[in-house]
């Protein structure tokens, strides 16, 4: 069995678990002896200072040497027994429930001298420890450094702790995987003696260079995938896709602006790749408002005109939708297009599938059903995934399979990611920033309100109408719950219609395509002025006649969602304002949200600000899209690290070492499987 085989062994392997107790940790999702030196503790506490009583601080776990002075067992049922101590300053009583009389005797015998250590609490005028959980007459016997770990009901850490001694024991030493250099970077620290230290450190209170070590550890596996990625990618041979700009130039005559520097830029980068016999796997990425779409659009009639088909997802049936009507407005009858969802009658799919295969059709625009497994292309060549931030690498890749070797792949993104997220989820593709915005784009005015103000939200509203303009007005519910109180957006439409009667309409994911369609229409049309909706306007939507927008329990949205929804106003050339409801008694974690978003109107600062505040985690949705996250990396608190990494991987390539010297490392952090599905 090699080194790292062992660590990768069934938990059942390890003595102290059976059948009964593997079951508890599998709850936990621990099946290897790797997974259960990544369950970190929970908690360290430090045992090695003691006390006299009267430095004692209630509500911390401490240690304090006393004398054994008197025993008090009441005879009354369920009181409990006391145990009278005391030092040269001061008294402390220890306090039992549960625990029979000879055991206490035998653990705090009388008159002896004895360490104790526990939760200090304070009670008549006396300072107390409830059933102490550490007790020797000898002061160094009483260990240290304590932890705890975070547990499922039937396990219990004194158990936890002697397994994890248990597996420390057998931890193999392991082939050094960094070279020389990095690794004085982390004083030299072997992985093995790096996890030791990270289960029973010598000191809680010093920053070990252990957890760098194994943090970086963890980035530069998912690094060395990517590399590996964009290498594999790299080798992809596939026919150049030719067409002249003349097609694009004039596309982009029709358009009533200019395109900015970023969006010429950004095109000219996906033209040479789309040229390359290189396949392209490209983010495009950019704030909202900055234009990526047009971008995307623009590429897609440059692959048709050269011959090859397109497929464009979208994760909305709107957002979709919408491309779909702009293509369309675009390019006139000069391609086929067509538009495909779940929700789409069968023989309008029957005919899409039959198009699809014959060449008939160059554009297919839809959700996820462009790619259902009946969908064939006759000629692929683009596949754009709008949004779809949650798409790992598997999932990229199967994307674009089928389409076969020629097809190329683009995904936009418009929550702009901090650089080392971006390193890190689309690490195995190019990536093309547009950080400007139109010229005629002016920033959202940004303020907040108490929702007991709401009969001047509804005045300001009304003045807006007066002056031609319109309004959305987003609500977190569609239903009102009676668990959740979050305005819901059917009783403010209810409320909003008394007063704008039928010129206010409502908007959300559990209409049906047809109504979407309608009230859509109507807004954009004018026909309606006040666009009552959950979030589902959140991405992508652009009507520019859209000035305001007032978001309902803004406290309860995240930054980046609250940018998002912010940026479907200012899409015009007026002055556009953006109205954050809140109730009273806002935590300081929420009013600085609001603060940050009043403040700034770059999504990239607020998108890291968003980090900080609710991990990276949460920002793209990763807990919920099976993309393998960092279980000791934080793109935060630990970009040195990640800069570190990358510069590391560069060297890597450069000196094109090969990958063997890493297998090791590649295993324990679960990287391998993934390299072996991609190439």
């Amino acid at each position: 069995m090699s080194s790292y085989e062992y660590l990768l062994s069934d938990i059942s392997t390890i003595k102290g678990i059976g059948t009964k107790i593997g079951k508890l940790f599998r709850k936990k999702n621990i099946n290897t002896i790797f997974d259960l030196l990544w369950n970190l503790p929970r908690d360290f506490v430090d045992r090695s200072n003691v006390y006299p009583i009267n430095e004692l601080q209630v509500g911390k776990i401490q240690t304090v040497t006393v004398v054994v002075k008197k025993y008090n067992f009441p005879r009354i049922r369920n009181l409990p027994n006391k145990v009278m101590c005391e030092d040269v300053t001061g008294k402390l009583d220890c306090i039992f429930f549960n625990s029979y009389e000879g055991y206490i005797k035998k653990i705090l015998p009388l008159n002896a001298k004895v360490t104790i250590s526990g939760k200090i609490g304070y009670y008549n005028k006396k300072y107390q420890i409830t059933n102490p959980t550490h007790l020797s007459e000898d002061p160094n016997s009483v260990k240290k450094i304590d932890k705890s770990y975070s547990l499922t009901e039937g396990l219990n850490n004194k158990l936890y702790n002697k397994i994890i001694q248990e597996v420390l024991k057998n931890i193999p030493n392991l082939d050094e995987w960094l070279d020389k250099e990095t690794l004085k970077k982390f004083d030299n620290i072997s992985w093995k003696k790096a996890v030791l230290e990270l289960h029973n450190p010598n000191n809680i209170n010093k920053k070990g260079n252990f957890l760098e070590r194994l943090i970086f550890d963890e980035i530069l596996s998912t690094f060395l995938i990517n590399s590996k990625i964009r290498k594999t990618i790299k080798k992809f041979k596939k026919e150049k896709k030719i067409f002249d700009n003349d097609f694009s130039n004039n596309i982009q005559k029709r358009l009533n602006y200019e395109l900015t520097n970023d969006q010429t830029n950004a095109l000219n980068e996906i033209n040479k790749d789309l040229k390359s016999e290189e396949k392209m796997f490209r983010l495009l990425q950019g704030d909202v408002g900055s234009g990526k779409t047009i971008v995307a659009l623009i590429s897609c009639l440059n692959v048709v005109n050269s011959g090859y088909q397109v497929a464009f997802m979208a994760p909305t049936e709107i957002l979709a939708y919408q491309h779909y009507k702009l293509a369309q407005s675009l390019i006139k009858d000069k391609m086929k297009i067509g538009f495909l969802t779940s929700k789409t009658d069968y023989s309008e799919r029957k005919k899409i599938i039959n198009d699809l295969e014959t060449s008939k059709l160059d554009i297919l625009f839809g959700t996820h059903s462009v790619f259902q497994e009946k969908i064939n292309y006759k000629k692929l060549g683009l596949v754009v995934i709008d949004e779809q931030h949650k798409f790992g690498v598997k999932q990229r890749k199967k994307l674009s399979d089928k389409g076969g070797k020629n097809c190329d792949v683009l995904v936009m993104s418009a929550t702009p990611i901090p650089r080392t997220m971006i390193m890190t989820v689309f690490g195995d593709m190019d990536v093309t920033i547009i950080k400007q915005k139109p010229k005629n784009r002016k920033p959202v005015k940004t303020y907040s309100k108490v929702d007991t103000k709401l009969n001047e939200i509804i005045d300001f509203t009304k003045n807006q109408i007066k002056k031609g303009n319109q309004i959305f007005w987003v609500c977190p519910l569609i239903e009102e719950s009676k668990k959740v109180d979050h305005q819901s957006a059917v009783q403010r439409y209810k409320g909003l219609q008394k007063i704008f009667k039928d010129r206010a309409g409502l908007l959300h994911g559990s209409l049906d395509k047809v109504d979407k369609d309608k009230i859509l229409n109507k807004f954009l049309n004018r026909k309606i002025d006040i666009l009552i909706s959950t979030t589902v306007i959140e991405v992508g939507i652009d009507f520019p006649n859209a000035n305001v927008i007032i978001i309902e329990n803004s406290n309860k949205f995240g930054l980046s969602q609250l940018h998002q929804l912010r940026g479907r106003v200012g899409r015009g050339d007026k002055e556009s304002f953006c109205i954050l409801m809140f109730k009273k008694n806002l935590s300081k974690n929420a009013r600085k949200r609001i603060n940050i978003l009043k403040e700034n109107n770059d999504g990239f600062k607020i998108s890291e600000e968003d980090m900080k505040l609710r991990g990276y985690g949460d920002l793209l949705g990763f807990k919920q899209s099976g993309i393998q996250s960092f279980r000791l990396a934080d793109p935060v608190l630990n970009e040195d690290l990640f800069l570190l990494a990358e510069k590391e991987v560069k060297k890597i390539e450069k000196d094109n070492i090969d990958l063997d010297k890493f297998k090791s490392l590649l295993k324990l952090y679960d990287r391998a499987d993934i390299l072996n599905d991609i190439v």
